[in-house]
């Protein structure tokens, strides 16, 4: 069996569990829910950033940070779902998060998710390539992210909640792209040789091929307001990688919130409204499409008021329910990590070895560093997969950059309609591309 199989199935079963404990919970018909954006903004600098190609650093704040904490409970069991304006998130540190906001709320950990945007100008809360994390500030956001589940669950009212389906294809295209044999370079540290694909290969590049796979442009909608209709919560999703701003930005996810917000009227209640946009399946998805002529105009802002208006077209075409039933589960996948030949490695120690401790500044330097962490690691790594159904709507958790294949794969299998995929949720394992690319 594949490991994408294995993936299929994961997810599949968990699904099948979800329906199988539907009935269980249905007698119960109160539905209740909470919303609270926590502000992670750092206070000390400078801080790391980890989102370039080398390590940086930044000392203001361009737009602030969030952890935007929903919480919900139909009667029988509550879950708690985050989305945290950060690169990236690795699994110990979330895992910290989940037991603190256990212990607050009595949520179980595994009824908890909890993502990263993949905003490339926040505060590193990992390492990646040629950054370190930066230790001062996973100190302070820890707590903070607890505290915001536990104050979305003070925030518990009786809700209404409904679902929908927008589209915005301005703005996903895929950034990978085949190559003419002999272009694209290869890391040497890879495995690999003669490699194919390209990320970014440029307008009117005569080396360039097609793009190696298709988008997912659906911004899907959920909904949660008062019995009289007030607005609560909204949470989005969609499968575009990140726009790009000076750190230190929650890049267009926080626009959009801020968008949304004034649209659905969350600014005019006496109540804590949330809204947020999760990152879907964008592992190969950016917003420039390589077969234009040039280079179009944008910026955070557009972005965000492209992917608001496609939800805000949805959510007025939004049915509520005033109950339905919540049902969550969690598995765990364990994959191989494609390692470094023994030669790879050995080289890749000379390279590391003559950096004596500096951080890397080149590809070569960061690729042989990457391949040292790598070797000294497991071979295999676990992931935690969880499938939420919320009535008919699908949520599901994917500690990766998963790519728009995968994820498009996955809402046409899905037992729920609509269904949307979460990225970079519980942790951050890596990239998932399907078997073809790895090929390439």
């Amino acid at each position: 069996m594949t490991h994408r199989s294995q993936f299929f199935l994961a997810i599949a079963a968990v699904f099948l569990l979800a329906f199988a404990c539907a009935q269980a919970i249905a007698e119960t018909k109160t539905f209740r829910a909470g919303a609270f954006a926590m502000d992670i903004t750092p206070f000390e600098f400078p801080v790391i950033i980890n989102g370039g190609f080398v390590q940086q650093t930044a000392d203001k704040v361009v737009t602030p940070l969030h952890a935007r904490c929903l919480v919900l409970d139909d009667g029988a069991s509550q879950i708690a779902i985050v989305v945290v304006d950060s690169c990236m998130l690795p699994r110990k540190l979330l895992d910290e998060v989940k037991r603190l906001a256990t212990t607050a709320t009595n949520i179980p950990q595994e009824r908890i998710l909890i993502s990263a945007t993949h905003t490339h100008s926040a505060p590193s809360a990992m390492g990646v390539l040629g950054s370190d994390r930066d230790d001062r500030y996973c100190h302070f956001v820890v707590p903070r992210i607890a505290q915001g589940i536990q104050r979305a669950q003070k925030n518990l009212v009786p809700a209404k909640i409904g679902w929908a389906v927008g589209r915005d294809d301005n703005n996903v295209a895929c950034r990978r792209w085949l190559m003419k044999p002999g272009v694209a370079p290869t890391n040497s540290f890879s495995g690999t040789t003669h490699d194919r694909a390209l990320m970014h290969p440029g307008f009117n590049n005569e080396n360039a091929l097609e793009a190696t796979g298709p988008v997912d442009p659906l911004v899907t909608v959920l909904s949660l307001q008062t019995l009289d209709g007030r607005p609560l919560a909204l949470l989005a999703n969609y499968s575009m990688h990140y726009v790009g701003s000076p750190a230190i930005s929650a890049d267009y996810f926080g626009i959009f919130s801020e968008n949304m917000t004034k649209l659905v009227g969350g600014e005019s209640g006496d109540l804590p409204f949330m809204a947020a946009l999760s990152n879907g399946t964008s592992g190969d998805t950016w917003l420039m499409d390589y077969a234009l002529e040039e280079r179009r105009k944008y910026n955070i802002n557009s972005v965000a008021s492209d992917v608001a208006k496609a939800a805000f077209e949805a959510y007025q075409q939004i049915e509520y329910h005033t109950w339905v039933p919540i049902v969550m589960e969690e598995k765990r996948l364990t994959l191989d990590v494609r390692l470094p030949s023994a030669d790879e490695l050995a080289r890749a120690k000379e390279v590391v070895a003559q950096l004596d401790g500096k951080l890397p500044t080149g590809a070569t330097e960061i690729y042989a560093r990457e391949a040292v962490l790598l070797s000294e690691m497991a071979p295999t790594r676990e992931l935690k997969i969880q499938a939420i159904r919320l009535g008919e709507l699908g949520i599901v958790g994917i500690p990766n950059e998963v790519f728009a294949s995968t994820g498009i794969a996955i809402k046409a299998s899905s037992p729920l309609q609509p269904t949307m995929n979460i990225s970079l949720a519980n942790g951050s394992e890596g990239y998932v591309p399907p078997p073809k690319q790895h090929a390439l």
